[in-house]
């Protein structure tokens, strides 16, 4: 049953007190009640217990009521950001110290070197062409032109094995979905192709035609809900249309599967990848010398393990596996015999994380993670570790890429308070050369990080990475902001972010903890933080917190939580289990339903990592910690602003427009005083490929919120 809806703002007015350090007083804020959401009478049952989904309605995202729910939503949270005093300072702040240039590494394809830079302030980064090193650079495909708004972006590219054409695609608002264009390198010319409905996947090139996956075209109106079901693999010659792409691989018996198809250097061999989700993966290939690309072999066999190809090298393929090594190693398969017993180790597992290898030129380099700090080592073809490449220190080293042909590679390192370092490394003699700096527009020598390792509930050791001014007074007063992930192996090392750097300005800490969940410490360290042991990410993240505290960092009223997608989870799940130790929570785009996650888009691909509400013994356990779920009457939660994009369609916006709305149900009423809001952008998505200057307005917006409800006065 429906009860009245009412979208208008409650009259009396409530003022959020805010107290600073300083001498002077933060400007106190007025705010009304927030809007009134209306219900609707909705119940599941899962195995005998009644749930209710009051804000079911909110899941349809194209629906009329929906559109003016965001709209009044917009506005509130509008009306709050547009009193604090300093909010267009911060953003004037951001853009001054935003507009420096910022270079990718190059990459050699053929005679030409390729690489992307943005000059400041331009929504998306240039690609580039260059003749030689020294040859002057040539814009090949400028992004920012297609598009006013700058929400066209540029996603991957591959070429084709003799270098002519260069197939890149093209997604559009934030969302997930992107198009597959041609380009002729030489003329800089794109060709009539056009391949629709890909995700998550690009193109991998065969002779003058690329395998690509891709999904059914949605219903019409549903293609940022709508559950992705059926991938297929396709091949695409160039000057054809898209309909008449041959189909290679299906198998309809597994809706829910990923396909993505990978061609060797050589073209000699097509790999089919098969995963059922975000973690555990089988490999098919096909040789392609002696047959057809659909006469496909088992390379691996799925789905318990985690492997990945890297390249053949003298008739074997080589293949990055944690079968029997949880921090990974590198073995070389005979095609003719794939059996596990014959595979043969190349570099094995060591003390350290195998993140990555590749191959280039006559030599391995693998990529490790030590207490999640890169370490980059050469090896031989036969597998005799060399030599480690010299890093400045604590940080994240990447690259390293290129072909067996090559005799040059490019490899770049960054840290929280080093915006990026490009160098240049010479195979034949091992030495590195500078080759890039970027000049960042303000000082950033005062800055220091410290790693610490803090005990968890359960005793484990879990790292941590704090960033601070030097000569941090430990005295319980900083005003911190803890971020964290914890999840689908995926390792938080350090990077540098231009919009940190505002609040360290201001005498801001940030932490980094790292979490298990995460791929910090290999498959062990991920196992230990899923399925039904994801409460020991919580705990972590807890115990971060209280380190935070006892260590005098900061207290419970000078700390702000903050995390994006899984760690919008995180987030959700940890302020609402102890909502008394922190000030400000920051959710973003978060998979906050955990009842409901696997019915939308790509969310099935997470159960493997949550489990799903659809098995009793999962459920017993989601219900505990589903954020939406566990959000009290009359409680104090923390000051909480959650952000979302409304063409988000990996996390779709229901998850914090339901949550955000319980949260303002149940909480606001008792706590007048706190702000319960959601930052909802428009034409923006989960993250990626988001434009400058909507990320400069959305780190404005969260800057700003944060600041205030700690007490900051900004300077």
């Amino acid at each position: 049953m429906f009860k009245k809806l009412s979208f208008f703002l409650v009259p009396s007015l409530l003022v959020a007190s805010c107290m600073t350090d300083s001498k002077k007083p933060l400007t106190p804020i007025s705010f009304s009640a927030p809007p009134v959401t209306k219900t609707v009478d909705v119940t599941d049952d899962y195995f005998g217990t009644k749930i209710a989904d009051p804000y079911r309605w909110l899941e349809y995202d194209t629906a009329a009521d929906v559109a003016e729910w965001v709209k009044t939503q917009k506005n509130y949270t509008n009306g709050y950001l547009k009193q604090i005093p300093y909010r267009d300072k911060i953003k004037t702040r951001l853009e001054k110290i935003w507009n420096y240039a910022k270079f990718g590494s190059p990459f050699k394809k053929g005679d030409n070197y390729f690489f992307y830079k943005n000059d400041g302030l331009q929504n998306q980064s240039v690609l580039y062409i260059q003749k030689g090193l020294k040859a002057e650079p040539k814009v090949l495909l400028d992004p920012n032109t297609l598009s006013k708004d700058g929400t066209v972006s540029l996603g991957g590219i591959s070429f084709s094995h003799d270098n002519k054409y260069m197939a890149y695609s093209l997604g559009k608002a934030g969302s997930d979905w992107q198009d597959i264009y041609v380009m002729e390198v030489e003329t800089g010319k794109t060709l009539a192709d056009k391949v629709e409905w890909t995700k998550f996947g690009g193109a991998s090139w065969r002779g003058n035609g690329f395998y690509y996956s891709r999904y059914d075209k949605p219903a019409s109106g549903s293609g940022l809900s709508e559950a992705n079901k059926y991938q297929k693999v396709y091949f695409h010659q160039i000057g054809q249309t898209q309909e008449k792409d041959l189909l290679v691989y299906q198998d309809a018996k597994y809706p829910l599967r990923y396909y993505w198809p990978s061609v060797t250097e050589d073209e000699d061999y097509l790999f089919i990848n098969i995963s059922e989700g975000t973690s555990g993966g089988e490999i098919w290939f096909a040789d392609l010398k002696n047959g057809k690309d659909t006469d496909l072999k088992l390379l691996v066999k799925g789905f318990e393990n985690n492997p990945g190809v890297v390249e053949t090298l003298n008739g074997k393929i080589l293949v990055m596996t944690d079968h029997n090594a949880p921090k990974y190693k590198l073995v070389a398969i005979d095609p003719k015999n794939t059996a596990i017993e014959n595979w043969q180790t190349v570099i094995p597992e060591g003390k350290h994380l195998l993140e990555w290898v590749s191959l280039v030129g006559n030599k391995f380099f693998a990529g490790y993670q030590q207490d999640v700090s890169s370490h980059i080592y050469q090896y031989t073809l036969e597998g005799k570790q060399e030599k480690e490449i010299d890093l400045p220190g604590i940080g994240t080293a990447g690259g390293f890429g290129g072909s067996k042909k090559d005799m040059e590679t490019f490899y770049q390192f960054t840290s929280f308070t080093v915006p990026n370092i490009i160098n240049r490394y010479d195979i034949a003699n091992g030495k590195s050369e500078l080759f890039k700096t970027i000049d960042f527009p303000t000082d950033l020598t005062g800055y220091e990080t410290k790693q610490v390792f803090y005990p968890s509930k359960d005793g484990a050791k879990v790292p941590m990475f704090i960033v601070s001014k030097k000569g941090l007074k430990l005295d319980g007063t900083n005003p911190t902001v803890l971020y964290g992930y914890g999840g689908f192996n995926i390792s938080i090392t350090p990077s540098f972010s231009t919009s940190n750097i505002v609040f360290l300005e201001q005498g801001g800490v940030y932490a980094i903890a790292n979490l298990r969940g995460g791929g910090e410490y290999g498959e062990d360290w991920h196992k230990a933080g899923m399925l039904e042991k994801k409460q020991t990410v919580f705990n972590d993240f807890i115990a971060a917190a209280e380190y935070l505290i006892k260590e005098k960092y900061t207290s419970n009223n000078k700390l702000a939580i903050k995390g994006r997608s899984n760690g919008g989870l995180l987030v959700g799940a940890v302020m609402t289990q102890r909502p008394d130790l922190f000030k400000v929570a920051l959710p973003g785009v978060g998979v906050l339903d955990m009842l409901r996650y696997h019915k939308s888009t790509v969310g099935w691909g997470w159960a493997v990592e949550y489990g799903k509400s659809d098995v009793k013994a999962e459920f017993d356990y989601l219900i505990k910690y589903s954020p939406l779920h566990t959000i009290k009457d009359s409680v104090k939660y923390p000051a909480t602003l959650v952000t979302t994009g409304d063409h988000d369609d990996r996390v779709v916006p229901s998850h914090s427009f339901k949550f955000i709305a319980t949260l303002q149900a149940k909480a606001a009423a008792k706590n007048p005083t706190v702000p319960y809001m959601v930052r909802i952008d428009t034409n923006a998505g989960h993250g990626a490929g988001k434009p400058t200057s909507k990320l400069i307005e959305e780190e404005a917006d969260v800057w700003s919120f944060v600041m205030y409800n700690l007490g900051i006065n900004f300077e």
